[in-house]
């Protein structure tokens, strides 16, 4: 045997490359091993929440009469999945009492389903018009414990990946399981309550729930492993000391707290009790007034808290002679809070140096141009509009969802087409001629039929049973759906391209959730805004500000290229 054909014997093979599952492929995967079907259950459980708290509890809401500046203070609710990160150590590290024993990670699901569980009961044994107070707190209770639960799924669907089952196949099985709880979130509880009570809607979504426990008791987990490579890196020599980092994050954990404890403040103060007489607080007066700050104690500070970190470390200051070798529960706590708060942004800000606030500034505003009116979708088109709630579920949950499929499937097609900052400043650009569609469709829309009659859409519609007025829903959603489908794939391929892949978990989350953070917070000015300034003025305001994303993506993209050159220029 000649030696090139040994080493040709002996060279490894090489496994093809199998396409990525689709559609009832992947659903028959998923339903092959006791994993995939479990992280088909879970992305279930995920979404189901999420649709039912973030989008449908809204169209409760409007139906029996509570105002819109309300409904927009009660949508901050969907803060806790922008803040999630900020307790994510607890879930990772904690072992619960009792539950503690039946898996690291599926013991916190099942905690948090059965919370969810008694939550939705708690809701639907409230009346929202005469008990607002009390519906909030059973909303908010039920929004942390899905936002918790996301953080244990995320990191089950991490760690119990392997040959037969690899994290890629997991997280494509986990989002076909929440695109179907979107369904039943979404569609199936608006015809649900076209033929029963919202109160009855939520007791059997409760009990889908709680079969899903019966799934969590039954899936597999993995044992608690020792201390990350990132952990032991904080305890080599150069590292910045624990007090150093404990000072750090206390800074940056005082300053989380106070926004926090505001905004729940502020909450509190709007769906309480009022006194007889008494007029309710101003969203926009609150917004005024302690927004910026806000802003400034969850973005500003913990920047430049990681700058003064970097600036001492690279000057030797505050910083480990020798390797720590001291270890206990409280310093990997603050370890993990550390890594989760302080970190990822010290590493953003030492890459990019000044570069960083315009990332920032780009990722606050990219998504605000649609995020900030969202949760008024279902009181805009059931209330407003007077469509009923079958039309909506079939044009927002039905056709809305493969028209967003269709705008991701087209960014992932721009982006490899005509590159990342091309697609991510169209992505900017068309949820702003969205918000003018929608704009148009609140004052009847006039420009969308002549459209539809140009094309000759509301006769076919008319040949098929339908009417020129079920076209017209149907047209604003298609443009919003696809714009914001194109611009979410945009931005998340920007987002995965910027975050450093020693902090890939906790930075992306980190940014992600910042993503929302101006949408979430401006959703209460903007109910209160609908109520005062109506619908079609608002939506052409929110197209406004979406052409500071404009600006900022413009910047980035500029600053991008004029680091190449440099970068050309040294080589």
């Amino acid at each position: 045997m000649t030696g090139a054909t040994a080493a040709s014997d002996e060279a490894p093979k090489v496994a093809p490359v199998n396409p990525r599952p689709k559609g009832w492929r992947l659903l028959k995967i998923a339903l092959r091993t006791r994993k995939a079907a479990t992280m088909l259950a879970f992305g279930f459980s995920s979404g189901l929440p999420y649709a039912l708290l973030i989008g449908t509890l809204n169209a409760w809401l409007g139906e029996v009469g509570v105002a819109l500046a309300t409904i927009g203070v009660l949508s901050w609710i969907g803060l806790a999945y922008s803040f999630k990160f900020l307790w994510s150590p607890l879930v990772d590290r904690f072992e619960l009492p009792l539950l503690g024993r039946m898996g690291r990670r599926k013991s916190w699901i099942i905690l948090c389903q059965a919370v969810m569980v008694a939550a939705f009961a708690g809701l639907a044994s409230t009346h929202p018009a005469s008990q607002i107070g009390t519906f909030a707190i059973f909303a908010v209770i039920a929004a942390l414990a899905s936002a918790t639960q996301d953080v244990a799924v995320d990191a089950w669907r991490i760690d119990v990946a392997d040959e037969d089952t690899p994290v890629e196949l997991l997280s494509a099985i986990y989002q076909l399981g929440y695109r179907i709880a979107s369904i039943v979130g979404g569609a199936l509880a608006l015809v649900l309550a076209a033929r029963m009570s919202w109160p009855m809607v939520y007791l059997v979504m409760g009990g889908l729930m709680a079969l899903m426990i019966l799934v969590a008791a039954r899936a597999p987990d993995t044992s608690r492993p020792p201390v990350s490579a990132l952990h032991a890196l904080l305890t080599q020599p150069g590292q910045l000391t624990p007090r150093t980092r404990a000072i750090a994050l206390m800074i940056v954990g005082i300053s989380w707290a106070w926004a926090l404890y505001e905004i729940g403040s502020f909450m509190v103060s709007v769906l309480g009790d009022a006194p007889a007489g008494a007029p309710r607080p101003s969203t926009a007066d609150f917004m005024k007034l302690y927004g910026p700050w806000i802003v400034i104690a969850t973005v500003l500070v913990p920047l430049v808290v990681a700058a003064t970190l970097n600036a001492l470390q690279k000057r030797g200051h505050h910083v480990l002679d020798q390797a720590d070798t001291r270890r206990s529960g409280a310093r990997t706590v603050l370890n993990h809070l550390y890594l989760a708060l302080v970190a990822p942004l010290a590493e953003l800000a030492g890459r990019l140096g000044w570069g960083v606030l315009i990332v920032i500034g780009m990722i606050l505003t990219y998504t605000l141009c649609y995020n900030i009116w969202a949760a008024f979708a279902f009181p805009f088109y059931l209330d407003f509009l007077h469509y009923s709630k079958d039309e909506v579920a079939f044009a927002s949950k039905v056709f809305g969802i493969f028209m967003t499929i269709l705008g991701i499937g087209l960014g992932g097609y721009l982006f490899a087409r005509i590159g990342r900052f091309p697609t991510v400043l169209i992505g900017a650009i068309l949820p702003i001629l969205g918000n003018f569609l929608y704009a148009d469709l609140a004052e009847g829309g006039a420009h969308i039929d002549a459209f539809a009659n140009l094309f000759g859409l509301n006769a076919l519609a008319g040949a098929l049973g339908s009417d020129a007025r079920m076209v017209r829903l149907l047209l604003a959603i298609s443009g919003e759906n696809i714009s914001t489908g194109i611009a979410g794939a945009a931005f998340v391929a920007y987002l995965s391209g910027i975050v450093s892949k020693d902090f890939t978990a906790v930075q992306y989350a980190l940014l992600s959730s910042l993503t929302f953070l101006i949408g979430s917070l401006g959703r209460g000015i903007a109910g209160e805004a609908f109520d005062t300034l109506g619908y079609a003025t608002v939506f052409r305001y929110t197209a406004a500000v979406g052409l500071v994303a404009v600006v900022f993506v413009l910047l980035e993209w500029l600053r991008v290229a004029t680091s190449e050159r440099r970068a050309k220029a040294l080589t």
